[in-house]
């Protein structure tokens, strides 16, 4: 198992930019896959982006181009830069870390998008 602290989340206007950060409680190197979902009152949970040990990045349709999914193995986290924020990416932001034998998932962090 890993414990995971998501950090980063606000209130900010269309149009801005917020930073996620991920901390694990050990190293992230060799961990399959760590990325974040997110979840919406009333709306489905979204896998929003992953990266997995080998660097590889894959991200949901509705954020591609506009967010941005990084591992640093030197301080354990992972990050999620969110540029180009809409009303639509308002939900709480899930960091997780997935491998043979667990599933971990962070508290979650408020991100609200609104003028």
């Amino acid at each position: 198992q890993v414990l995971l602290v998501e950090t980063g989340g606000d209130l900010v206007q269309p149009g801005g930019s917020l930073r996620l950060s991920c901390s694990a409680s050990k190293s992230v190197f060799n961990i399959a896959a760590m990325g974040y979902y997110r979840q919406a009152p009333g709306k489905e949970r979204e896998l929003v982006a992953t990266v997995t040990s080998g660097g590889n990045t894959n991200y949901a349709d509705s954020v591609k181009g506009r967010f941005t999914i990084s591992r640093d193995s030197a301080r354990n986290t992972v990050d999620l830069q969110m540029n180009s924020l809409k009303p639509e990416d308002t939900a709480v932001y899930y960091c997780y870390a997935e491998d043979s034998s667990f599933h971990s998932r962070g508290q979650g962090t408020q991100v609200t998008v609104s003028a």
